[in-house]
């Protein structure tokens, strides 16, 4: 069975964030431990498994993302690089629907080589920053929201651009902060360089620490900074040590993610299911 690792949100290997991808020939996934045990020799963020349906359905292929340690409800990255193979190989063309554990997700693909990416929004709600998240992300936070059930996340506005970028945090302390991890943003200091914010995601709880570009944390960025900027189409900078760019486009209910993508190793996958 072919396996692919693709870089996601970048036009150039070994940056972005790179993801597995596999196309299932069945009617089905296998069951999850064989799935899990895939990922958690990958060893990515996260490996997407793929299976096309029945013509005439409201989705084209069933997808689901595992990480090292377990499964997820939704992954930005991981569909992008699913979309990427789908196209490339010649196995799609045009809008691609998805089903998975977050409800209907499409990808369309430009002429230019982008794909876009279309998610549900998260449902942001501000809170009061929970005892200790300051010592555990290694800043003060300038307002906490909460980002609903589909990621799980706490997004933490910080003060600029350099304490974005600087941030050590105490991974194991943050795992008690939030379902699934972290997004710590700030505005850009400097818009001309091609951005209108930063962030980086740091997700212990799901056995990531530090995820190189989140797609769906971007689901709750573009209103976050859509709300500040008054404008709906945006720029994202994730500013990990791989790094890689997101536009956002805020549409109400629903987020509009568009990136690239790099095939960066094409090869087998020597076990049965």
């Amino acid at each position: 069975m072919r396996i692919r690792i693709v870089d996601a949100f970048t036009d150039r290997p070994f940056s972005g964030n790179p993801a597995g991808v596999l196309l299932l020939e069945s009617a089905a996934f296998p069951d999850a431990e064989r799935l899990q045990e895939i990922a958690t020799e990958v060893n990515l963020s996260e490996t997407a498994f793929a299976h096309p349906l029945t013509p005439g359905g409201e989705a084209d292929w069933a997808l689901r993302w595992f990480t090292p340690a377990t499964e997820v409800d939704m992954c930005g990255h991981a569909t992008l690089a699913t979309a990427h193979v789908l196209h490339t190989t010649g196995r799609a063309t045009g809008t691609v629907r998805f089903t998975a554990r977050c409800g209907i997700l499409t990808s369309t693909a430009h002429p230019d080589g982008t794909l876009t990416l279309d998610f549900p929004t998260a449902p942001l709600r501000e809170e009061t920053a929970p005892p200790g998240l300051a010592e555990a992300l290694g800043a003060e936070p300038v307002s906490v929201h909460d980002t609903g059930e589909h990621i799980g996340d706490l997004l933490v506005e910080l003060r600029d651009e350099a304490t974005v970028r600087a941030l050590a945090p105490d991974f194991a302390a943050l795992v008690a902060h939030s379902r699934r991890g972290i997004i710590a943003t700030a505005a850009a200091e400097d818009p001309a360089l091609g951005y209108d914010f930063v962030s980086r995601g740091f997700f212990p709880a799901v056995g990531i620490d530090e995820d190189p570009v989140t797609g769906s944390a971007h689901t709750a960025l573009a209103p976050f900074w859509s709300a500040r900027f008054g404008r709906d189409d945006l720029t994202g900078l994730q500013a990990s040590a791989r790094s890689g760019l997101v536009r956002t486009a805020l549409r109400g209910g629903r987020t509009l993610l568009t990136g690239t993508a790099v095939t960066v190793i094409d090869g087998e996958l020597l076990t049965a299911f």
